[in-house]
């Protein structure tokens, strides 16, 4: 996966560079080996561009590894909750979150498992901004989810779902890495909807509540 090589110029960067195609590349390999399992010998050759000219286009590494980390962001599939806007009730809400989770971390047109969940979670010290936030866009994730299901439970409620909702995410990202299938990760689903019945009467939303009264 390079960069075609064609006439260099001064400093070994090709003429008619493509930096969205280079960040593309980036975000492969930062996303199939962690922040850290990528050298910048790695970046340069898979994009074909020498180091200077690197540095010269993204400032660091650390600046490529962000641009990369956007891009993820930007195509992502695994986070549009706009899919939970026509769910019916609060399991499949859950079920529409987590199944588009696994089609995600488990697609083969797509690296396997999340950048965000396990792209920098271990780092060494001079690295610690990136993995501090790496774990505030881990945090929004999570609060952004349980926003999206106070359709059906109170704002105590949906936020302790969230938590763990995410939690169960990143534990399909980890086992998505180590290979599991689809068919595999789909029974969680089926267990954490299930677990859903036990949760407390008292935690439905008054507006959800209303709202059941006025279909009665």
């Amino acid at each position: 996966m390079e960069v075609e090589e064609k006439e260099k110029s001064k400093g070994g960067r090709p003429r008619g560079f493509d930096r969205d195609k280079a960040v593309d590349i980036a975000m492969r390999l930062f996303w199939r080996h962690g922040y850290e399992g990528v050298s910048i010998a790695e970046l340069t050759k898979a994009i074909g561009i020498a180091a200077p000219s690197l540095y010269a286009a993204f400032g660091s590494k650390e600046e490529l590894f962000a641009a990369a980390l956007a891009r993820y962001e930007q195509d992502s599939a695994a986070f549009d909750l706009s899919k939970l806007r026509g769910a019916k009730s609060l399991s499949q809400a859950v079920r529409l979150l987590l199944e588009a989770s696994i089609d995600a971390v488990t697609s083969p047109k797509r690296e396997r498992g999340c950048m965000i969940s396990s792209g920098l979670i271990a780092c060494h010290p001079d690295h610690q901004a990136l993995a501090d936030d790496l774990g505030r866009r881990r945090d929004a994730m999570r609060k952004a989810i349980g926003a999206a299901l106070r359709p059906w439970v109170d704002e105590k409620e949906a936020q302790r779902i969230a938590r763990h909702l995410a939690a169960v995410m990143q534990g399909i990202s980890i086992q998505a890495r180590d290979g599991a299938s689809s068919v595999e990760l789909r029974e969680i689903v089926d267990e954490v909807v299930a677990g859903l019945a036990t949760r407390p009467a008292a935690a439905v939303s008054a507006r959800h509540r209303a709202s059941r009264s006025r279909s009665n």
